[in-house]
């Protein structure tokens, strides 16, 4: 990996306070202006250092995550480990902007890069054509943009972007994308007005809680774990030319976070014996594939500022569910504590009872989920047109209908290529439980 070159620049902030007072900045900021006048600061990026930044962003972490008084807020623990979210890619880097002479970490980013399949979908029955070989390109996913609250509004995060967009291409990357909740209108005023990047794919986040209950699964169905090699085999056979298809999936069913992956079939058709990872020669009429991602090894989750009143509303959801779980009450999960996900990926049907086989798939990975402690959430990503999302159960109030995702070329010159981040939406594509 090239190394990073390091960003220095100056802001103005109001003496005393540490406040932008540019001209958008409120009445009060102003004021304050006037009072301490102006001060020029300066701002260092540079790359994470992680034998002596780790406190310091873990407490602009917590400063970012907390919402405003009143407000329900969701926190993220990263366990002690600011790289967890991209130490899994090929390539990543995490930086940190630094402020004044006591150099307080006041914000951070962070971006991966991977090589993936990037165009339109190809039907699975082309797979193997000549003419339906998948594009790859090198994309880099950027995350994690953090500035401290009182050092808003003085162009911080246009330059953590900015400098990790120039290590990007200097590392190769052609694409750099970005995912945010759709109205994050600060975000998205960043990324598409200051740092051109366009709206590019608009996912589907389908999250369902865990009950105390069991699902059952369908005895005529039969649920069978693939090894590593047949997995890889298989997502490279059947979904390789499919929009974001990581070129090193192997990597990723072989990571220690990834529970492993399942095919289901009636089971009264069987499924033919693989070896050396070898496909065979015939599918079964219908089928289905999925795998589980542990993310709750990587980092936990929490809902803060929910009421107490609310908090033992749901508390008794859960002894009632644990009580009689016959009567399957549909329980609250205690997300009011730190807690884990399953991130299911790779889903894939095929035949006329593939979404019924898919059914049971997630409720495998539900029961699957069930027997660890500390994992409330089950939660899958979905192109906005894929057929299977209507198949896959999930709760609206823990979801998100619409994920945006941004894009930008970063490769300027001249190409025959086609430019991916002008590409119509795909029907189906493949969220990497990396980038989740």
């Amino acid at each position: 990996m090239v190394g990073l070159i390091e960003t220095v620049f100056e802001v103005g902030v109001c003496r005393g306070d540490w406040v932008a007072c540019s001209s958008s900045s409120s009445q009060r900021n102003r004021k304050m202006a006037a009072c301490f006048g102006f001060e020029k600061v300066v701002v260092r990026i540079r790359e994470f250092d992680p034998e002596k930044d780790v406190e310091k962003v873990e407490r602009l972490e917590l400063q970012c995550e907390v919402g405003q008084s009143g407000e329900v807020s969701l926190f993220t623990d990263l366990l002690g480990d600011p790289l967890c979210r991209v130490r899994h890619s090929p390539a990543y880097v995490m930086l940190v902007a630094e402020i004044g002479q006591q150099r307080e970490i006041v914000g951070l980013i962070r971006g991966c890069i991977k090589t993936v399949v990037c165009g339109r979908n190809i039907p699975a029955e082309d797979a193997l054509k000549e003419s339906s070989n998948p594009r790859y390109t090198k994309a880099a996913y950027i995350l994690g943009l953090r500035v401290s609250p009182r050092h808003r509004r003085l162009g911080i995060g246009l330059k953590l972007v900015q400098t990790l967009e120039a290590w990007l291409k200097e590392n190769g990357a052609e694409y750099a994308y970005m995912a945010t909740e759709k109205d994050n209108e600060a975000s998205i005023k960043l990324f598409t007005e200051k740092c051109n990047f366009s709206k590019f794919r608009t996912p589907a986040i389908l999250v369902h809680p865990v009950h105390a209950h069991p699902k059952r699964t369908s005895s005529g169905v039969k649920i069978l774990k693939l090894n590593v090699h047949q997995a890889e085999a298989l997502y490279r056979h059947r979904l390789g030319t499919r929009e974001f298809f990581p070129a090193d999936i192997e990597a990723v069913v072989n990571n220690k976070l990834s529970l492993g992956t399942w095919v289901a079939f009636p089971s009264k058709e069987g499924w033919p014996s693989l070896q050396n990872g070898q496909l065979p020669a015939d599918f079964p009429s219908s089928w289905a594939v999925i795998s589980v991602w542990n993310s709750g090894d990587v980092f936990k989750m929490q809902v803060k500022g929910v009421s107490s009143l609310k908090c033992m509303c749901a508390a008794t959801t859960r002894v009632l569910d644990r009580s009689l779980p016959w009567l399957k009450i549909p329980s609250i999960p205690d997300v009011f504590r730190p807690f884990g996900l399953h991130f299911l990926y790779g889903l894939h049907t095929e035949g006329s009872k593939g979404p019924e086989l898919m059914k049971n798939l997630w409720r495998f990975c539900y029961n699957l989920a069930r027997k660890s402690r500390k994992c409330r959430l089950i939660a899958t990503e979905v192109g906005c047109c894929d057929p299977l999302r209507d198949f896959i159960p999930h709760w609206e109030i823990f979801s998100c209908p619409e994920d945006l995702w941004c894009i930008k070329k970063l490769v300027t010159q001249e190409d025959t290529t086609p430019d991916w981040s002008k590409s119509p939406p795909s029907t189906q594509m493949f969220v990497d439980p990396r980038d989740f």
